[in-house]
């Protein structure tokens, strides 16, 4: 019985290694890649490690790289993502948790209508509001701009992060929030004093798939920004796609690991409250 389970259990543990080395190989190709000279490149194959280690596609990528008409590297780019992404994120977040407040402690008429139609919304389609999107960026002057994008990315995020805190505050138990009324608790003071300092998990939950969202996000970036104001998406996809010159694999596959940091550094950091914040709220008692 012993032997068998070990079998079993190496079996597992051999079937998950596999996985593990299938599914990172592209991050090796790239990294590898990346730290390549050309003739390194057209030399070897692609699992092979570099001949000689540089950083001369890194330095490339991040200031002197061509992205369409402009040779000034990413490094604009990815100033503007943050500009654009941490706004958005602080914001749908505030947002979704006042609305998950709202709808699972304040219960009005109509409530369940309302969180029914911004449930709808988490299914809606980027492609179905590029239109009228624009067209009321454009009556508010937002076109773009930043804030514009901000704005596009708070309006439809706040359906998740709302949804999000909503099943988080109903497994807080209803007995709390009529203590603190009968002690003369307003309707803010429950909710900065009560309901965010216990919502760290689901604030990490939100911060992260909201982040991820917005930061890895093309379809609205290369919509609504402007030439001053595009995301790193559209910079990477500019890049790749320049057809100027030599093609230079190292310096597209040092700009898309540069891309992908901030969302990889966010995971390492904050994942591990990920899972724990998910299932907080999935009993109740």
């Amino acid at each position: 019985m012993g032997r068998s389970m070990s079998f079993h259990r190496f079996a597992i543990y051999s079937l998950l290694i596999l996985f593990c080395l299938f599914y990172l190989m592209p991050l090796f190709v790239m990294v590898t890649t990346a730290f390549k000279t050309l003739p390194d490149i057209k030399a070897g194959n692609l699992m092979s490690l570099p001949q000689e280690w540089v950083w001369d596609a890194w330095s490339k990528a991040w200031s002197s790289a061509c992205t369409g008409v402009k040779c000034d590297g990413v490094k604009g780019y990815f100033w503007n993502s943050f500009q654009m992404a941490v706004p958005a994120v602080a914001l749908s977040t505030l947002l979704g948790a006042f609305n998950g407040y709202v709808i699972s402690k304040w219960r009005f008429r109509g409530s369940d209508l309302f969180f029914s139609l911004l449930l709808f919304g988490c299914f809606i389609p980027f492609q179905v509001v590029l239109l009228p999107m624009a067209a009321l960026l454009g009556k508010l002057g937002l076109a773009n701009t930043t804030a514009g994008l901000v704005f596009v990315h708070v309006v439809y995020g706040m359906a998740f992060t709302t949804l999000f805190f909503r099943n988080f505050y109903v497994a807080v138990p209803d007995e709390l929030i009529k203590a603190a009324k009968l002690d003369g608790a307003g309707f803010f003071t429950m909710f900065f004093r009560i309901l965010m300092p216990i919502s760290t998990p689901i604030i990490m939950v939100t911060v992260i798939w909201q982040f991820t969202s917005i930061w890895n996000d093309f379809l609205f970036g290369v919509v609504y920004s402007g030439s001053e104001t595009q995301p790193i998406t559209v910079a990477l996809n500019n890049l790749v796609n320049t057809s100027t010159g030599v093609k230079e694999y190292n310096v597209d596959m040092a700009a898309a690991i540069i891309a992908a940091l901030p969302t990889l550094l966010v995971y390492v950091l904050a994942g591990k409250y990920f899972v724990r914040g998910l299932t907080a709220g999935s009993v109740k008692g």
